[in-house]
Parts: C-alpha cells; structure tokens; sequence
C-alpha cells in the first residue's frame, strides 16, 4: 500500500511553494535599484541608437 498523505499539509505546502515562486519572480522583477534601472534603460538606449545607425534609408533598400 502507498503512504497516507494529510491533504491539508499537502495543500499547504504547495501553496506555499507557490507564493515563494511568485516572490522570487517578484524580486528579480522589482527589487533593483534606481541605479541598476538606470543603467540597464541607458544600455538598451544605446543599443536601440547603434540598431538604428545601421538601418538602411533610401530607395535601394530592400
């Protein structure tokens, strides 16, 4: 026979599993500094303004 199994702690268990799954999502989302934020925006600035220097203009693009 196979082991009994409280649901009620199972179901609290997962729950909570859950909810450290969305803080760690949260964490890597939010938990940045003004500083980090800044510099991550200036980097995909940068990196948008060098995509758009090698966009080819004209009629002999194509």
């Amino acid at each position: 026979m196979g082991d009994l199994i409280n649901l009620k702690k199972f179901r609290k268990r997962a729950a909570r599993e859950q909810s450290e799954q969305e803080a760690a999502a949260n964490r890597a989302r939010f938990g940045r500094t003004r500083s980090e934020r800044t510099l991550e925006e200036s980097h995909a600035d940068r990196a948008r303004e060098l995509l758009d220097q090698h966009q080819i203009d004209g009629e002999d693009a194509s």
